[in-house]
C-alpha cells in the first residue's frame, strides 16, 4: 500500500458539514492501490470497560483523477460530534487503520488516535441561495446586446453591427434594449441575468469605474434601470451585477484627486502608490490591475475606501432590488474586506448571491465567510480542451474535472458558475472551428452536468469571434435573414434547458457519476441519478460511428430515449453517431 498517497484533513473538501444533521468525510488514495475503504466512527464520550465505542459504514470509491482515488461517506452523527478514522483495504489483502496520529494494524480504541470533527454547529454549514441551484444564467455585454433608446447613444456610436467590434467603438447597447428583448430570454429559458460593469466608465467594457453610484448614461438612468430589474423579476428573471472593487478607472474622482495633488492629496491611500510623482510611462509606479495604467488598485484596507465600497454594494441591493454580485479579480482583493462584504450584502438582502472571479483553487473563499460560488474556470478549461480543441482524450477530461469537483464539498460544487464563454474569451464555435456538432456536445454536457450553467449571449445562436475584442460582437437579432444567426442551434439549447428544468435527474439535487471513458473510441459515459429515475448520458467526441454496450442495469426495466420522447426495447448495445449523443432514462419517467 502506498501510504504516501493517503491523505485526509478534518476541514474543508475533506470533513464539511452538508446540512445541520449529516457530515461527508471524503479520503485520497493512491490510484488504482485501494480495494475497499470503511470509516470507522463514532461519538468521542462513548466508552465502555475502558474502550471507545465505535461503528464502521462502507465508503464509496467517487472518482479518480491523474494520480489518485478518492472515497467518500455521509454519516448522521447522532449527538453532531465525531471521533473517526479509516480501515483501509489493499489489493494486496493489506489492512491499515488510518487517523489523525498515522497509521496502525488495528483499531486501538483510542479516539486520541482517531480525527476530530468537534460538533456540527449550525452556522459553520455553508449556505448558498437555495434558488441558485437551479437557476440557468445568461451573460450580458450590454453595450452589445441591443440599441433600444437611440437617444442615449455616445458620441460616435455607429450602426447596430455595421463593423466589428474594437476596443473603442460603441453601438449603443443599453437597458431599454434588453426589456425589448426580454421574451427571447423567457422563450430560451433564461432564470438569471450577470450583466458586465453599467456604472459610469470611459471605456465601452466599464470595468474602469468612474463613478460607482451612478449609471453609465449610455444605458440609460436609473429609472430605466429599475424598470429593467422590475421587468426581469415579473418574468421569474434573477439580476445580477458586476462589481469591480479591485481597481477604479483612471478617471474616478478620487484618483484624479492624487494626480492633480500628487502628495498632497486627501485620497492618496486610497491606492497603492510606490512613490510621487505619478507615472504612467514606461510602466505605472502604483499598482493596478495587470500593467495597466487606466486602472489603478484600491486599497481595500483603507477604512475610507472599505466603507464607500460596502455602500455601493449595499446601495444596489436596497435601491434597486438586485439579486447577486459577481466580484470581478476577486482573488487580489484582501480575504478581510470579502468577509465584511458578505455580512453587508446577506444583512441587506439574505438570498442574495455572491460570485467570484477567481480562475484558480477557490476553497480559502468557499468557507461559508466570503463567496456563495466561484466562476468555474477548470470546468471551462477542461471542457474546451475535450470537446472543442479535442487536446485531450475522454479519460483525462474525467481525470481533470473530477478532480475539480473533489476539490470542494459537494453544497459547492451545486452553486458553481459553470461557463463555456464570456466577455475574456473566445467563442465556442470559433474555439469548435465553426462544428456545430461540437457545440452541441459542449452545451449539452454544460446543462448535465454538477453545477448551475450560464450561456454567454450569442453562443445559443452560434456567433463566432476571437479572444476579446473578437468575442464582444453585437448580438444578432434578425433571426429570418441574418446567415449567421443558427435557429436550429438556438432550438437544441433551449430544448436543453427545456429538459433540465422538467427533470429532478438533470438538477442538482441528483447524484452524478461518471462510468465510463475509452481513448480509442473517445467516447465519455456518465449517470445523474435520483431515487425514482436515471438518465445515461453517451457522448461520442469523435469523427467515427460507435457501438456502446450498455451497463447491466440500463438492460432491464422502463428504458426510454429522453431526447426523442420514445420507449426504447432493452438492447446490450446502442449506436451513437459521429459527434453524437444519446440520453437513455430509466425509472418512473415514462
Amino acid at each position: 500500500m502506498i501510504k504516501e498517497a493517503i491523505y485526509h484533513r478534518a476541514k474543508n473538501n475533506f470533513a464539511y458539514s452538508v446540512n445541520e444533521i449529516e457530515v461527508d468525510i471524503r479520503l485520497r488514495t493512491a490510484k488504482n492501490d485501494v480495494n475497499h475503504v470503511n470509516v470507522i466512527y463514532g461519538d468521542p464520550y462513548l466508552w465502555k470497560n475502558g474502550l471507545w465505542q465505535n461503528t464502521q459504514a462502507h465508503m464509496q470509491k467517487e472518482g479518480s483523477d491523474e494520480l489518485f482515488d478518492y472515497w467518500i461517506v455521509r454519516l448522521h452523527p447522532e449527538y453532531r460530534r465525531l471521533r473517526y478514522g479509516f480501515e483501509i483495504h489493499s489489493k494486496r489483502e493489506e489492512l491499515i487503520i488510518y487517523g489523525e496520529k498515522g497509521f496502525l494494524r488495528k483499531d486501538p480504541k483510542d479516539t486520541n488516535f482517531y480525527f476530530c470533527f468537534p460538533f456540527l454547529n449550525p452556522a459553520d454549514v455553508f449556505r448558498a441561495p437555495d434558488w441558485v441551484k437551479n437557476t440557468i444564467w445568461y451573460q450580458i455585454f450590454p453595450e452589445r446586446f441591443a440599441n433600444g433608446d437611440p437617444s442615449n447613444n455616445p458620441k460616435g456610436t455607429l450602426p447596430w453591427a455595421s463593423t466589428g467590434p474594437t476596443p473603442e467603438n460603441f453601438f449603443g447597447g443599453d437597458f431599454q434594449g434588453i426589456i425589448d428583448h426580454i421574451d427571447y430570454l423567457v422563450d430560451l429559458g433564461i432564470t438569471g441575468i450577470y450583466f458586465t460593469p453599467i456604472f459610469k466608465a470611459h471605456s465601452n467594457h466599464k470595468y474602469d469605474t468612474i463613478d460607482y453610484m451612478e449609471i453609465d448614461p449610455q444605458f440609460g438612468d436609473k429609472e430605466t434601470f429599475k424598470e429593467l430589474v422590475k421587468t426581469c423579476h415579473r418574468n421569474g428573471i434573477k439580476v445580477m451585477l458586476d462589481a469591480v472593487f479591485n481597481h477604479s478607472g483612471y478617471y474616478f474622482e478620487p484618483f484624479q484627486d492624487v494626480l492633480e495633488n500628487q502628495k498632497q492629496s486627501r485620497f492618496k491611500e486610497w491606492f497603492h502608490i510606490r512613490d510621487f510623482p505619478i507615472e504612467t510611462n514606461p510602466a505605472p509606479n502604483y499598482d493596478t490591475f495587470a500593467f495597466t495604467p487606466f486602472m489603478p488598485k484600491l486599497n481595500t484596507e483603507n477604512n475610507e475606501v472599505r466603507d464607500y465600497l460596502l455602500k455601493v454594494a449595499r446601495y444596489w441591493i436596497e435601491e434597486f432590488d438586485i439579486d447577486g454580485w459577481r466580484l470581478d479579480v476577486a482573488n487580489e482583493v484582501d480575504h478581510q474586506f470579502w468577509r465584511d462584504f458578505r455580512k453587508v450584502v446577506k444583512r441587506a438582502k439574505p438570498e442574495a448571491y455572491i460570485l467570484g472571479e477567481i480562475w484558480h483553487d477557490s476553497m480559502p473563499w468557499l468557507q461559508g465567510d466570503q463567496f456563495d460560488a466561484v466562476m468555474n474556470y477548470p470546468f471551462t478549461d477542461a471542457s474546451l480542451d475535450f470537446f472543442a480543441k479535442e487536446r485531450i482524450d475522454s479519460k483525462t477530461f474525467v481525470e481533470r474535472l473530477t478532480n475539480v469537483l473533489v476539490s470542494y464539498p459537494k453544497n459547492v460544487n451545486e452553486v458553481a458558475f459553470n461557463l463555456l464563454g464570456s466577455h475574456d474569451t473566445p467563442r465556442i464555435l470559433t474555439l469548435c472551428e465553426n462544428n456545430k456538432e461540437k457545440v452541441r456536445l459542449l452545451f449539452l454536457f454544460q446543462l448535465s452536468f454538477v453545477g448551475t450553467p450560464c450561456i454567454y449571449y450569442g453562443d445559443e445562436i452560434g456567433m463566432e469571434g476571437g479572444q476579446d475584442p473578437g468575442c464582444r460582437k453585437c448580438m444578432i437579432w434578425n433571426r429570418e435573414k441574418h446567415e449567421d444567426f443558427d435557429r436550429n442551434l438556438l432550438s437544441f439549447v433551449s430544448k436543453l434547458v427545456r429538459l433540465r428544468k422538467e427533470h429532478s435527474a438533470l438538477q442538482n439535487d441528483a447524484s452524478f457519476s461518471f462510468m465510463e471513458t475509452n481513448r480509442e473510441t473517445n467516447h465519455l459515459i456518465y449517470e445523474r441519478k435520483t431515487m425514482d429515475c436515471s438518465l445515461l448520458f453517451v457522448l461520442n467526441n469523435s469523427d467515427e460511428k460507435i457501438n456502446i454496450t450498455l451497463p447491466e442495469r440500463y438492460l432491464t426495466g422502463n428504458l426510454g430515449d429522453l431526447w426523442t420522447g420514445k420507449r426504447m426495447n432493452c438492447s446490450e448495445k446502442v449506436v451513437v453517431e459521429p459527434y453524437g449523443f444519446r440520453i437513455i432514462e430509466r425509472g418512473y419517467c415514462f
